[in-house]
Order: structure tokens, then C-alpha cells, then sequence
């Protein structure tokens, strides 16, 4: 389960977790750390805030949500700031409140300056992945430094379901889109987090056992299409 304190659902996932009545050794419960807190301090108040509102020991894997707020997300330095955030969870970690620790749509730069005072690596970079919009250096980059890639929005946010020839590639393979782009997810060696309240769907989205040809992942890997409509909002998901 994939949550984040800008998507203000912690509470109905942890009561979620705590009363499923499955064990808690069997669930992965991530959540991120709000883009906006970049000091040291409001990152430690904000790690012990998730951890009360998810009613939860501890948290699987937390990760810094941007390396910038959302309200700057292409402007100012926050060098400094992601650094007191990161040592934050590092902290958090060391005491197993954390078990696994990472970011979130870094790029190679901002993945460096976590790099360069770090104590514990990144375990995990989770980025926007999908066929349409495929970060091919960043994810050589990620490999090159031990750092599993999280694909979010593996489906493009579901604008990708309109598109003639991935619908026509995907039934080739007789599978449905969904299907077709979190294998192509797969098969790029990240782990894909495909969103949807549809259990069946959650059925199907799991049915991912055929390969994709080497061309067709060439196809995929070179289209070009990152127009998410109404979906555009970042956060993705937050509703604002």
C-alpha cells in the first residue's frame, strides 16, 4: 500500500491495515514525506505524525515525496533542505521505525546531493514510469547505484487507455492495456504500483505473466506521450 501525507489518507490506511485481518508481517505499507518540509526538524515531528496517524509501530519504506515543495517544483535550491530531511530518515531507520528509506522523483543531481552526506543509501526511487514517458538514463542511473526504481502511474494516469496502438499491441498479446503496461513496467526492472479501487481490476492487474518482444518493448520505450488531461495535478491522486 502506497500512501503519502499529501494524499491525507494515512488514517483510513492504517485502520485499513490494522483491521484486515492479515498479519502485519505480510503487508508493505509505504508512505511519503510532504514535499514542502525540507529541515531537519520538521521532518523528524513529520515521520512521528505519519507513523500516530497510520497507527502503525512502524512503516515499511517512507521517502522523501519531491526534491522540491510542490508550489516550486522547478525552481529553487533546496540542496540543503533534502539533506536535513534525509538524515531525518535516516535516523528513523537506525531506530526501526523505518525499515526501508528512499525518495521520490529525484533526478540524477538531487540523487548526488543525497549521496554526498549520506549515512545509508537510497533504498528506492519511486518515478513517474510508463510507457509514453520513459526516463531511460535516470533508470541506467538508479541501476548504476543500487537504487530499485518504484514506477508510479504505470497506466499514465489512465490516459493511456485511449491510445490506438498500444490497444492495438496489447491485443496481440491478448491482454488488456493495463496489463500490457505494467509488464512493460516489469520488464524495465522497476516494480510497478498500479492505482485502482476495483477489485477485479486489482485481480487483473496482477495477471502479468507473458513477455513482451524485444521489439515491442523497443516500440513502447520510444513513445512519446506524457498529456494527462484532467490527471495533471501533482501530487498525483491528492485531489488538489
Amino acid at each position: 500500500m502506497d500512501t503519502a501525507q499529501a494524499y491525507g489518507n494515512e488514517r483510513g490506511v492504517g485502520e485499513g491495515v490494522r483491521t484486515a485481518g492479515v498479519g502485519r508481517d505480510d503487508l508493505f505499507v509505504s508512505t511519503k514525506l510532504a514535499a514542502e518540509i525540507k529541515d531537519y526538524d520538521g521532518a523528524v515531528a513529520a515521520i512521528d505524525g505519519s507513523l500516530a496517524k497510520l497507527g502503525l509501530d512502524y512503516v515499511d519504506l517512507m521517502l522523501i515525496h519531491s526534491p522540491q515543495p510542490w508550489s516550486d517544483f522547478s525552481g529553487g535550491d533546496y540542496t540543503d533542505g533534502n539533506r536535513q530531511a534525509w538524515r531525518a530518515l535516516e535516523e528513523a531507520h537506525q531506530a526501526g521505525k523505518l525499515r526501508a528509506i528512499g525518495i521520490s522523483n529525484f533526478r540524477e543531481p538531487d540523487v548526488d546531493n543525497i549521496l554526498s552526506a549520506a549515512t545509508v543509501a537510497p533504498h528506492v526511487n519511486q518515478l513517474l514510469v510508463h510507457a509514453g514517458n520513459t526516463p531511460t538514463d535516470l533508470l541506467a542511473y538508479c541501476a548504476d547505484k543500487g537504487i530499485l526504481v518504484e514506477a508510479y502511474s504505470p497506466i499514465a494516469h489512465g490516459e493511456i487507455l485511449d491510445n490506438s496502438d498500444v490497444r492495438a499491441m496489447a491485443e496481440t498479446y491478448g491482454v488488456t492495456v493495463p496489463q500490457l503496461c505494467i509488464r512493460y513496467t516489469l520488464q524495465l526492472g522497476t516494480v510497478s504500483l498500479p492505482k485502482t479501487a476495483n477489485p477485479d481490476h486489482m485481480r487483473s492487474n496482477a495477471e502479468v505473466d507473458f513477455t513482451i518482444s524485444d521489439a515491442d518493448m523497443t516500440t513502447l520505450r520510444g513513445l512519446r506521450a506524457a498529456d494527462y488531461g484532467a490527471s495533471s495535478a501533482f501530487p498525483v491522486y491528492s485531489g488538489k
